[in-house]
């Protein structure tokens, strides 16, 4: 459906795409944190993701006055693209205004998450399928840290698990308890960037962290 906007042409609805994988065994896994975000935002607005439509679970819902798709692809993380294409084409959404992309982020610190304009997706492969799919870079993504914060010591001793070891295995209650007020936020973040635009959400809720990468 597309409404008209308050300038009087027409609008069609904002898309939220959470990455991860499908199925019970990667329920909880690191890699699936973009999936948390989607039912988060989902409990939060009263909708269940659940109707099958351009190869993922999706669900609509109105938020700060625009109509909302929420979707989940089912195509496996590394494969996300051809969900968020159909999905894309489905709804003649425009890729640099019309969607948010929310994924794991293994060089950003469990517990901080961050929004970004564009860019490449560096080692992330749904990110990477996301921007062949769409033959473009320029599509807004919130980035949710998952990367353990362990001290100095237990780095020298080996305790950094290896990144696909680590973003495919059930992750700890302690974890998850970080993880479960971070979503709280990034569904705050998700509202901000449909009200006031991904720059004054990227002001607001973006914060230098110790150990992330300088943002290019």
């Amino acid at each position: 459906m597309v409404e008209a906007s308050e300038s009087g042409k027409s609008q069609g609805p904002f898309l939220v795409v959470g990455l991860g994988n499908p199925g019970p065994e990667y329920l909880w896994t690191p890699h699936n944190a973009g999936f948390m975000a989607i039912d988060r935002i989902a409990q939060q607005e009263g909708v269940v993701v659940q109707n099958r439509r351009c190869r993922a679970a999706t669900a609509t819902c109105r938020m700060v006055g625009r109509q909302v798709v929420l979707a989940k692809p089912e195509t496996f993380m590394n494969l996300s693209g051809l969900a968020v294409a159909a999905l894309v084409q489905e709804f003649e959404a425009d890729p640099s205004k019309d969607l948010l992309v929310i994924h794991d982020e293994l060089d950003l610190t469990l517990g901080t998450f961050k929004i970004r304009e564009r860019g490449s997706p560096a080692g992330h492969n749904g990110a990477r399928s996301i921007t062949g799919a769409l033959g473009t870079q320029e599509w807004l993504r919130l980035r949710i840290g998952v990367e353990l914060d362990l001290p100095p010591e237990a780095i020298a001793a080996g305790g950094r698990r290896p990144g696909r070891d680590y973003l495919l295995s059930p992750m700890r209650k302690a974890d998850l308890t970080v993880l479960d007020e971070v979503l709280d936020r990034v569904a705050t973040a998700t509202r901000r960037i449909l009200e006031l635009g991904p720059a004054a959400a990227m002001n607001e809720f973006n914060r230098r962290d110790k150990n992330s990468p300088a943002e290019e």
